[in-house]
């Protein structure tokens, strides 16, 4: 039997249970895949990470992220949620203000930067996607099992950046909270796609606290709804960038996630030609072991 250090984090949010919770598994050398998958499925959380020695000499630390029903090569919040967990333990440095995460996508870079004690924000660079886009029978099946219609002038997209998401626009932020899609058949529809879910977001008003509200849906997962997704809000800053709407909205920003089902997420989205970054804060809820 083991203890390994254990930490239930709370991503996209300065404030405990307003985020999306992850279990971090640290010194997770020696676990069977098997066992990281039977772990994952007992915390029941979108995503459980664990962390082990590095296989690449470029990275600080490797993670790997598991769903309740599969591992996943990349998600967002697992990964700020792992740097905050190693950060808090001392476990690694991040004196230049980067870290170099391995995980199933590759490396991934992190910047870690600090706007007074309790404010850490930790951003990581997405990795490279590729983009396809959606026919029209492909966006009447999306629209069906959203119950509700796309902007057809922005035409959906598969972006993939590991986790692979089919990110979609409505009218509004209105629209966005309104939802309710049928989840089952969306399992079904995602299993046979070979895609994570679907992510949808709307516009909100010039000057408002977020310019965007977004909801992630990730059933065959085991996730009907993600509270806040990182590669998900990725996806939609690919979109925006996609769709040439960068001089509307600008290039920097923060999305509003979450409140579909009692959080309050907030991301910022750093949209570059080359490069997207998607930042947020976390907080440690839970600071135990966990025994295997």
């Amino acid at each position: 039997m083991h203890r390994r250090p254990l930490k239930q984090v709370d991503v996209f949010t300065r404030e405990p249970f307003l985020g999306n919770p992850v279990a971090v598994v640290l010194q997770a050398d020696g676990l069977s895949t098997e066992q990281m998958q039977q772990i994952a499925r007992w915390t029941n959380l979108s995503e459980t990470a664990f962390v082990l020695s590095p296989g690449n000499a470029q990275a600080h630390y490797r993670v790997r992220m598991f769903a309740p029903g599969a591992e996943l090569p990349f998600a967002g919040h697992p990964t700020i949620g792992a740097a905050h967990a190693l950060l808090e333990a001392g476990l690694v440095k991040d004196d230049d203000g980067v870290l170099v995460q391995e995980c199933g996508a590759g490396l991934v870079r992190l910047e870690v930067t600090r706007h007074a004690v309790a404010d850490r924000w930790i951003s990581f660079d997405l990795p490279q996607p590729e983009v396809g886009t959606l026919d029209d029978a492909q966006v009447e099946e999306i629209e069906s099992l959203l119950g509700a219609p796309v902007l057809r002038a922005m035409r959906p997209r598969v972006i993939d950046v590991g986790a692979r998401w089919i990110v979609a626009q409505l009218e509004g932020p209105e629209a966005v909270l309104a939802l309710r899609p049928d989840l089952p058949r969306m399992a079904v529809h995602d299993a046979r796609a070979g895609v994570t879910g679907i992510t949808v977001f709307g516009e909100h008003p010039p000057g408002s606290a977020a310019r965007l509200e977004v909801r992630s849906f990730a059933p065959a997962q085991g996730i009907p709804e993600d509270p806040v997704c990182g590669s998900g809000n990725g996806c939609v800053a690919v979109f925006v960038r996609e769709t040439g709407q960068l001089s509307r909205l600008g290039s920097d920003f923060l999305v509003a996630q979450g409140s579909a089902v009692g959080r309050a997420g907030r991301l910022r989205l750093r949209i570059e030609p080359q490069r997207v970054q998607v930042g947020g804060m976390a907080v440690t809820c839970i600071d135990g072991t966990i025994v295997t």
